[in-house]
């Protein structure tokens, strides 16, 4: 590959020194976005411990006390995700068309058509984007914000829509709430050394040393989810932590008088080893709008680019 080739990974052509100071520059941009949500972070995670979800021993006031927590929460999580996939993923499918303009029985055919397959791929052939769905919504009712991220898959061969929990998506806290229009939107990948390895070997990442983490990498709300649910990590569940970010970049070589263009930088979050920068808009868009992959929902609009949830209006 050259550099010139559009779907070229830029990392392969960049000095050394190049790419770690854009890691640095990556790192840093990072820890500001996760700073500026702060208070919307410390209101979820006190929110968390108040769930009822773990059993747990009481010693105070005495020992063997009972403690109670209101279910409140929970029931109207439970109730507004029950209500809402049906709605959302009624049985005949969740896509529906629309014509626009004089309807002609061509048109009409044709939007029946479109609807058919859709529904057929996103109940049969993507078999895991209901229960994404799901899990989407309950903690859309709690935290105020999901996201997912639609894409096609090259080990799968087929398109996907995972869900992201909001721990694991990073944005400027002032800007917008929709991805695309932000300077940047950064993605928590974790992922195994065998998969790193996969991707190092088929060309996606550059084939060097990363090394191990010695500890799991959790996230704030992750590790309060852990201790609600009881669940502890073990050492086998050492993942790596990677940062696959959505930025505009002024690359030397690839951009022009000073305008930065969008690209998708993949670093190592420990380590800030810079594996993978690839061109982020459509080879043939002279305009270089970046691609879009993030659908961002929010239960109710807050002041800044994250939304409020059930845990938050709920108050002290």
């Amino acid at each position: 590959p050259r550099a010139e080739d559009f779907d070229a990974n830029l990392a392969d052509f960049m000095g050394e020194n190049e790419l770690q100071s854009l890691a640095s520059e990556l790192l840093g941009q990072y820890d500001q976005d996760l700073a500026s949500r702060k208070d919307w972070l410390d209101t979820y995670i006190k929110g968390l411990k108040i769930l009822g979800i773990r059993y747990e021993e009481r010693t105070e006031p005495w020992p063997g006390a009972c403690g109670v927590f209101h279910p409140l929460l929970m029931e109207s999580a439970v109730k507004f995700q029950s209500e809402t996939i049906i709605e959302t993923f009624p049985a005949m499918g969740p896509v529906k068309t629309k014509i626009v303009g004089k309807e002609t029985p061509e048109k009409k055919d044709s939007a029946v058509r479109v609807a058919d397959d859709m529904n057929y791929q996103l109940t049969e052939v993507m078999k895991e984007y209901r229960p994404e769905h799901e899990r989407l919504l309950l903690s859309l009712a709690l935290s105020g914000n999901a996201f997912k991220k639609v894409y096609f898959d090259e080990n799968k061969r087929r398109c996907v829509s995972p869900f992201i929990t909001p721990d694991n998506f990073v944005m400027p806290y002032h800007g917008s709430s929709n991805p695309w229009e932000n300077e940047r939107c950064i993605q928590i990948v974790p992922m195994s050394s065998n998969e790193l390895r996969k991707r190092q070997v088929n060309g996606t990442y550059l084939d060097v040393d990363v090394a191990i983490p010695a500890y799991p990498n959790t996230t704030q709300i992750q590790e309060s989810e852990n201790r609600v649910s009881g669940f502890s990590p073990n050492s086998e569940d050492v993942e790596y932590t990677l940062l696959e970010a959505y930025i505009e970049l002024e690359i030397p070589g690839d951009s022009k008088n000073g305008i930065k263009k969008p690209y998708i930088v993949t670093v190592d979050k420990d380590t800030g080893t810079v594996l993978s920068i690839y061109r982020n808009w459509d080879e043939d868009d002279e305009t270089c709008c970046p691609e879009q992959y993030f659908v961002h929902y929010m239960f109710l609009p807050g002041p800044g680019c994250m939304g409020y949830g059930l845990v938050h209006i709920i108050g002290g």
